[in-house]
Parts: structure tokens; sequence; C-alpha cells
């Protein structure tokens, strides 16, 4: 903790900022170890970029960041470019709040006055109407799978259908997906994850349960910290996993006149390198990652 200067001393000493509380199950924020361990938002936000560029020739501005959480890739939005507006919905309002305290409230003003998180579910994002920032945008998101969600064909039809009446005339779709093998499994993964800090924690993606029948998923996320203590279902989703065939079927239903795979590249010792090429050829992967870009 740093000293404080007692009431009679004339002159003033220097104090040295607190150090961060030490990691543990008691003191961490399962929202900042998410934002460190799942989501990689400039590269994300980098790939976006670069594939509207290409197919349309022109950088995107306005962007929508469905199932936004805490709306961490909406700041890296804003921040890219000036000029670039970025909305976020979300239907958790605690978790809004959080990321207007902890990830917009870090932006200038002036990126402030370009981002908006609001409060809607992404199934009912509003009318076409000029004063209404989730229609009308460039590029909409749904990244992280969370559009696992919807387990019910015609749920994630009415998504895909919502999504594609929401985008501008030559709009595009990005998701990601991920499949393979493994991911038909119970298992459980584990990172470790260093912060900006150096304070240490461990990431552990837990594939509770699988049933084959009809692909629902029990997905947990659990945090492990250096003096032994564990975060227990920090996140905890039920999803269907969805096969890309299928996802491909129900886009071209919803009105995309294409979608593309962008598949991720070897790095020669099994894992990704991080780069994804469109294609219609993939390798068969026990478990791989990869992006489908819709166009309207």
């Amino acid at each position: 903790m740093p000293t404080t200067t007692p009431r009679s001393t004339k002159k003033s000493r220097r104090t040295h900022p607190a150090a961060p509380a030490k990691l543990t199950a008691r003191t961490a924020d399962r929202h900042e170890l998410y934002q460190a361990a799942v989501q990689n938002v400039e590269a994300e936000i980098d790939f976006v970029d670069r594939v509207y560029r290409k197919l349309r020739g022109r950088p995107a501005a306005r962007l929508r960041e469905d199932f936004c959480g805490t709306g961490n890739t909406s700041c890296e939005w804003v921040r890219r470019r000036k000029g670039n507006v970025a909305v976020g919905l979300d239907i958790d309002a605690p978790t809004l709040a959080w990321g207007m305290k902890h990830n917009v409230a870090r932006l200038t003003e002036e990126q402030r006055s370009r981002i908006h998180l609001l409060e809607r579910d992404v199934l009912k994002p509003g009318p076409r109407t000029k004063g209404n920032p989730a229609v009308g945008v460039d590029c909409v998101l749904a990244m992280n799978f969370s559009y696992y969600l919807f387990m019910e064909r015609r749920t994630l039809l009415e998504y895909f259908r919502s999504v594609h009446r929401s985008l501008a005339p030559d709009g595009v779709f990005f998701q990601d997906q991920y499949g393979g093998a493994e991911a038909h499994t119970v298992t459980v993964d584990r990172k470790p994850v260093t912060l900006d800090d150096g304070r240490k924690f461990t990431y552990l993606w837990d594939q509770h349960g699988f049933n084959p029948i009809d692909h629902e998923m029990d997905c947990r996320i659990h945090f492990e910290f250096p003096d032994g203590t564990r975060m227990r279902n920090a996140f905890r989703y039920h999803w269907r996993l969805w096969s890309l065939p299928e996802l491909r079927e129900l886009l071209a239903e919803a009105g995309f006149r294409k979608t593309t795979v962008y598949w991720e590249g070897d790095d020669g010792e099994g894992g990704g390198n991080g780069i994804f090429r469109p294609t219609e050829r993939g390798e068969p992967c026990p478990a791989f990652i990869c992006y489908l870009v819709s166009e309207k």
C-alpha cells in the first residue's frame, strides 16, 4: 500500500500506486479473466476489417456486435478509426453495466460518442428507422459461438433472418464456429494466462456434457489461481453444437446469397497459426475453429 504523508510534513513525498491485488477466487473479476483468456478482439477486428475491405473495396464503418456482453469488441472497433460506429446488443443488464464501467469508460470522450451498448434482444433489434443505430449496419458479428444458445432450427433461422434485415444492402455477417471430433466429447482443456500487469491464472474450458442424439452441450468455464483456489462455473452455457453444413443451409434460407468458410492454417505443430483463408476444403482436425462470412 502507498504511504501517506503526515500533516506536519511541509514537503510531500511522491506516493506509489498500490500493487494490484493478488488473484484469488475471492478477489478476481470473472469478466476481466474472460476477456483475457477467451477474447482476442484485436485479431478479431483485424479479420473483419481485412475481409470486409476485400469484399467491398472500402472499409466498413458501422458495426453491430450481437451477444456483446461487456462490449469489448465494440470498444476495439471505435478505437480503430475515427468515424467507426459500434452498437452492442445483449439482454444481460449487469454485464452491460460492467462493460460501460470498465471498457467504455476507458475510451476518449470522442470515442464514447460513437458507441452504443443496448439492452436488447438480438431477435428484436428494432425497426428500420433512422434513429435506430442497430439497423442499416455494414457488419454484424456473432462471435464466441454465442448463437449456439439457439437450439431449435426455427429460432436460429429467425435470428439469421433478423440479421439479414438489419444489414445495409451490401452488409456482411461474421460468425465463428467450432467443431471436430473432440467437440463431441466430455473433456477439460487448461490454458495458462498472464494479465498485462503480470498476474497469472489458469483458464479451464470444461465440456461437461454432450448428447450425440440432439447435440446439446453443457459447457463451463472455471478459473484456477496460484494460491490453489478455484472459481468454479464462472460461466456456464447450455448450447447446441451446430455443424457447418447446417449453418450454411440456414443462412441461405435466411436470404444470404453467399456464405464462405475461412479455415485456419496449421502452425506445423498440430495447432492453428491464426491465419484464416477462404476454402471449400478443410482438414479433418480433432478440433478446429473457423469463421463464416455471409454476404447479403
